[in-house]
């Protein structure tokens, strides 16, 4: 059976791996992440996802049985890319924007070998109740959102601002499950595997 490598340091997308019982190998990728002039938010994603396996693929010396998947996250607000927070007013600012709103999660997952590469593109809905600025002042001091995109993790504390989630939870969570089995089959490798994951 093919081994799969994660060119991902994220620890949820490890997580969620091992929820659907496929063990990994970290492999992480270096790559410029910044969004080409005018770049859509869809394509954005993908074309970081697909660069993120390549380019891990590309540091095996041994690439005959290695799939490499990549994925990447956006949070995304009226066509526009939300970040990581900088500081404590770029996080308000944007939790303002999210608060009593619906905005979009996007996440591309892609798997590259020496054989080919594939990828998947889920788009989400995540709707926020309204938000006190108190609220947004406590969920900063926890420290959580600093390393978040748009600045908030839906499977943490922030879970209590969702009131609505059209798609896929584990999609904004880090990586759709449904699609990445699917992805990962079409590259020999089960889901399911005897002795990996939380459960079998």
């Amino acid at each position: 059976m093919a081994m799969l490598f994660l060119a991902s340091a994220s620890p949820r997308r490890r997580e969620l791996l091992a929820q659907i019982a496929v063990p990994c190998v970290v492999r992480g990728a270096s790559i410029d992440e910044s969004p080409l002039p005018d770049e859509p938010a869809a394509d954005y994603v993908v074309r970081l996802a697909r660069e993120k396996a390549r380019s891990a693929l590309e540091t095996l010396a041994d690439q005959s049985d290695a799939v490499v998947l990549g994925a990447d996250t956006a949070v995304v607000l009226d066509g526009r890319i939300l970040g990581k927070p900088q500081d404590f007013d770029d996080f308000r600012s944007t939790l303002r924007c999210l608060a009593g709103r619906t905005h979009q999660v996007m996440t591309a997952v892609a798997l590259a070998s020496r054989h080919g590469e594939a990828a998947r593109l889920v788009c989400s809905e995540v709707t926020f109740r309204p938000l006190s600025e108190e609220e947004i002042a406590a969920y900063w001091a926890s420290g959580e959102p600093r390393d978040k995109a748009g600045g908030y993790g839906i499977q943490g504390l922030a879970a209590v601002f969702v009131s609505r989630i059209e798609g896929s939870y584990s999609a904004v969570v880090g990586l759709p499950l449904c699609e990445t089995a699917q992805l990962l089959r079409e590259f020999g490798i089960a889901c399911w595997q005897p002795g990996c994951g939380e459960s079998i």
